[in-house]
């Protein structure tokens, strides 16, 4: 089946047009080497897959996950390119797509946001632009999907000329043209590449081009002489930037070029609805509260208003028909005892324990999702790269941390946007102490007992913890490690947007369903596990709960966690099993307990601890040891056991300080 490629900037609508042409994915999974995720989705008309690439600005990587597109290039296997571009922002759109163009492969342009370009006051000639381009353009408004279908078409249409798809547009490097002819004449014919092409991204020191010539080449010492005299010339003209900047320079020139003759300005002062909102909501001193604000609504509408009612409803099912079913069903064919303590106390208590906390999770995805697609979440980013910088980072390294408020995996793995390696680390270390979607049934289970009037105010100061602890060690660890290491923010604002209905759902069942896979592998295998150590003790088997081995191994643990206010062997056990999965604790809690709902487990806790001692143990939950599929994340991407280590030792430590002070010094107040 054929396969094409869709290229494009970062915020240009990319992932509405993948969405728009495939409706769904074939295939996700990582690239090649790397954890970046790889999204390929066969066409609506079946004609084609559609390789979706990582939004970049350029070919010449700078962090890890652009390397994966100049991979692409060199070594997939694809026939057409796609290439989306931001209608409203053509010239920088367009050093992208003359590169993809001097690639040699037959390439589409997709001009997404007309609408948008139009509001601001510009009207685009896609007829001229694709005469001077030599290739197909297609205008297409990708949130509606308007132009789409014209735009597969173009794409699988396997009759039309390749004059048409491949392009002879050239840009004329000026004294640099002699170069790339002499050093294309050295690229061996084996690389199978467009030879014009990689002369010049090697001339811009693209580091994968490089390496690819170092790996096919026997020697490249010619090639580095002529790049050495090339520089020496662009010295002697009296220029005063790299070979980099000049080849940039000179595109930069000819797009100049193009775009006088394909736009005319209609109105250029004009405020557009995005310029006065971003007036307020990135605002020095409006910023922050409207971002916490908007947090609060957030938890209010996930275990207030709409959350705890569906949970409720949820919980019934469980404990009511479900529960008296499976009772009834296996009474009926003659199950023994152990089968059926098994399965009502173990697996229906610990997997529906979590499992009704299943529409708070969804609710907060959804809200997550609404806000990143509506284009807020960028802003916020922008908001908290101020008090960022103060720490020694940048708000780049924020954006990890608010996509670790879903899952702190993708979140960690967000990090390799960063480019430098000291704050990737700096990042990937901080971004547990996120509270992640599995921390909620902890948090919705411990409210709904001792916080029922300010459920979503308690949740609220609990993400706030995380943050601020956050800044706090990152400012520790600033001062340890980034003495010299200076970098610079640069962020896009994309233009804020109604989110639709399809790409909401469809981005909230992608963070959702991992939760609900969980609860089938982790959370089944665990409450199985955690039934048995209950089931089973020293003394043989279907003992009293003191009795169990669970009971042993928390009992040994317990006393360390007295002056944090929860000190019996129920609370220790609960955290030791919550290392697995944050979830696990409510299953751990449901099973130990032996209750047939929600309500009567927020019972017993409301006699077990006190308002304090369950916010003290709700912070531990916070803070301490990642869950295992963090703690392997960690290791993927750094690489390194001892960071690994660290990022254990260090969130322990600190949950376990913060927990105490929460406890004993909250206990001479309260």
């Amino acid at each position: 089946m054929s396969q094409f490629a869709l290229f494009g900037n970062p915020n240009t609508g990319k992932t509405s047009l993948f969405n728009n042409l495939t409706g769904s994915y074939e295939y996700v999974g990582n690239w090649s080497g790397v954890t970046i995720e790889k999204k390929v989705g066969k066409l609506r008309n079946q004609k084609g897959l559609l390789v979706d690439l990582p939004g970049v600005y350029s070919l010449n990587p700078l962090s890890k996950d652009e390397e994966v597109v100049t991979e692409f290039l060199l070594t997939g296997e694809f026939e057409k390119i796609l290439n989306i571009i931001d209608a409203s922002q053509l010239k920088r759109n367009l050093q992208l797509t003359i590169q993809l163009m001097e690639f040699g492969k037959p390439l589409i342009v997709g001009l997404n946001m007309i609408d948008v370009a139009q509001i601001r006051g510009m009207k685009i000639n896609n007829k001229k632009l694709a005469d001077i381009l030599g290739v197909r353009v297609v205008p297409i408004v990708a949130r509606t999907g308007k132009g789409c279908d014209l735009l597969t078409k173009e794409l699988t249409n396997h009759t039309t000329e390749e004059s048409q798809t491949t392009s002879i547009f050239k840009v004329d490097y000026g004294f640099l043209e002699e170069m790339i002819d002499r050093i294309s004449k050295l690229i061996p014919n084996e690389a199978n590449l467009n030879k014009r092409w990689v002369a010049i991204q090697y001339l811009e020191s693209n580091k994968r081009v490089t390496s690819y010539l170092d790996q096919h080449m026997s020697s490249t010492a010619m090639l580095e002489q002529m790049k050495r005299e090339a520089e020496e010339e662009l010295v002697k003209r009296g220029h005063s930037f790299s070979l980099r900047q000049f080849i940039y320079h000179m595109r930069d020139q000819k797009i100049i070029h193009i775009l006088e003759q394909v736009i005319t300005v209609t109105s250029s002062n004009k405020t557009t609805t995005t310029e006065l909102i971003d007036r307020i909501v990135t605002n020095k001193f409006l910023g922050l509260p409207i971002f916490l604000f908007s947090m609060y609504v957030m938890f209010m509408l996930t275990f207030d208003w709409l959350g705890s009612p569906l949970s409720d409803v949820l919980d019934g099912f469980f404990s009511g028909p479900l529960t008296n079913g499976l009772e009834n069903g296996l009474n009926a064919i003659g199950a023994s005892s152990f089968i059926k303590d098994l399965v009502l106390n173990g697996i229906v208590a610990g997997v529906g324990g979590v499992l009704v906390f299943v529409p708070q999770i969804f609710i907060m995805f959804f809200l997550i999702s609404f806000l990143e697609d509506s284009g807020y979440m960028a802003r916020v980013a922008m908001v908290m790269d101020r008090i960022m910088e103060s720490i020694g980072l940048n708000g780049k390294a924020f954006i990890p941390m608010i996509i670790g408020f879903g899952c702190n995996v993708p979140g960690i793995m967000a990090a390799r946007t960063i480019e430098q390696p000291k704050e990737r680390l700096l990042t990937i270390l901080l971004t547990p102490l996120m509270s992640c979607s599995a921390r909620l049934p902890v948090y919705a289970l411990f409210v709904g007992a001792f916080f029922v009037k300010h459920r979503a105010l308690v949740v609220l100061s609990l993400y706030v913890l995380g943050i601020v602890v956050a800044m706090v060690m990152a400012r520790i660890f600033s001062y340890l490690f980034l003495k010299n290491e200076k970098s610079v923010f640069v962020i896009e604002l994309p233009p804020y947007r109604v989110p639709q209905a399809l790409t909401l759902w469809r981005s909230t069942w992608e963070k959702g369903k991992g939760f609900i896979r969980k609860a089938g592998t982790f959370i089944f295998a665990g409450s199985v596990l955690i039934w048995l150590l209950t089931y089973a003790g020293p003394h043989g088997l279907n003992v009293d709960m003191d009795d169990s081995f669970l009971a042993l191994i928390g009992g040994v643990l317990a006393p360390i966690f007295q002056p944090l206010g929860f000190g019996t062997w129920q609370a220790a056990a609960s955290l030791l099993t919550g290392f697995l999965a944050k979830e696990v604790v409510v299953s751990t809690m449901n099973i130990i307990y032996h209750v047939p709902d929600t309500a009567s487990l927020t019972g017993i806790l409301s006699a077990q601890y006190s308002a304090l001692s369950a916010l003290s143990f709700m912070s531990f939950i916070l803070l301490y040891v990642p869950c295992l599929a963090t703690v392997a994340t960690i290791r993927k991407e750094t690489a390194s056991k001892k960071w690994t280590y660290i990022s254990i030792i260090y969130s322990l430590l600190i949950a376990y300080v913060i927990s105490i002070i929460i406890y004993q010094i909250g206990g001479l107040f309260f």
